[in-house]
């Protein structure tokens, strides 16, 4: 083994699957994220009194690694069912008991995780990965995992210098969603358990946080359809989200809405993915992407991503 940890770039699902993973077999591991909290799109926020789970909303459990992490987590009262399997919906849908973000915070808990540490360029010396952050400041490692969606990752690609004559991550292309939360002053009229599929051309999704069972005050999350995020990303939030609480103002009477506010999420969903669970660089150390961009995609892809990363390192440090 090289004296340098393993680095992960991203405390996402998978980087924290990874991490995960590596700590278990006792691989020094650091994991370096630009936001403040984990979990990237497991994001959970409270307005007020108010809590909304405003990226993923739920996810399902089918392969046996994330059966098995869901289970504990379940155990643990971290997560719970949230929607039974149904006719349409082979597979129950789970969430975080108290919000999609104590999943990704229960992974962290086993991990080195560094926050406000945005990578911006990596290269390479000797036989290690120099990862430089925007604070100045600048890590070795033995092996590097970046598994921050594909457009950021070509970006750090780009400002590092390092090119592919065949680049996979190019092909990975995600939608981008308007998330909507608004604080309402009695419960909305959404059917329990509280979501809502909508697929219309300026909303796609609502959910009642409220009836989900994570928010004591009533409140619902909004998503905006793909074509309509994409339209109004950059734009006049305010206008745009008056649109979506237009659309959907019939499901939320005899509620009022006492006061929202939007947020973007550029990479929301990956449509078009990475065939495999990840992509391995030809570095002269090992250089691996993955996310929920690689595979099944998803919640459930990305963590199975990041221990395919994992294990892959592992296998070569045994072999």
């Amino acid at each position: 083994m090289k004296p340098h940890p393993v680095l992960v770039v991203g405390a996402g699902i998978a980087g924290l699957s990874a991490a995960q993973r590596l700590a278990a077999a006792n691989i020094p591991t650091i994991v370096l994220d630009k936001g403040r909290g984990v979990g990237g799109r497991m994001a959970t926020r409270r307005i007020g009194e108010a809590v909304f789970d405003h990226g993923a909303q739920y996810f399902s459990a089918k392969t046996p690694d994330f059966q098995e992490f869901v289970n504990g987590a379940v155990k643990l009262g971290i997560a719970r069912e949230w929607w039974p399997a149904i006719a349409d919906n082979k597979h129950p849908r789970w969430v975080g008991s108290h919000g999609m973000n104590a999943v990704p915070k229960l992974m962290a808990e086993s991990c080195t995780v560094l926050k406000e540490k945005k990578v911006v360029k990596i290269q390479m010396v000797g036989d290690a990965w120099q990862v430089m952050t925007d604070d100045a400041g600048s890590f070795l490692a033995s092996a590097l995992l970046v598994t921050i969606p594909a457009p950021q990752a070509l970006e750090l690609l780009e400002n590092s210098g390092i090119h592919f004559a065949e680049n996979p991550l190019t092909q990975i292309k995600y939608h981008p969603c308007l998330a909507l939360l608004a604080t309402l002053d009695s419960p909305s009229s959404i059917p329990a358990p509280g979501g809502l599929q909508i697929n219309g051309a300026v909303v796609s999704w609502l959910a009642d946080n409220f009836k989900k069972g994570i928010s004591k005050h009533p409140s619902v999350t909004i998503h905006g359809s793909p074509t309509f995020s994409q339209k109004h990303l950059d734009g006049d939030l305010q206008a745009a989200g008056a649109m979506m609480l237009e659309v959907v103002a019939d499901l939320i009477q005899p509620a009022q809405v006492l006061d929202w506010q939007i947020h973007r999420w550029r990479y929301s969903l990956a449509y078009e993915r990475y065939p495999s669970m990840y992509f391995e660089a030809e570095t002269a150390s090992p250089l691996l992407f993955g996310g929920d961009g690689f595979g099944m995609g998803n919640v459930e892809g990305a963590f199975v991503s990041g221990l395919a990363m994992a294990d892959y390192l592992l296998e070569g440090m045994t072999a």
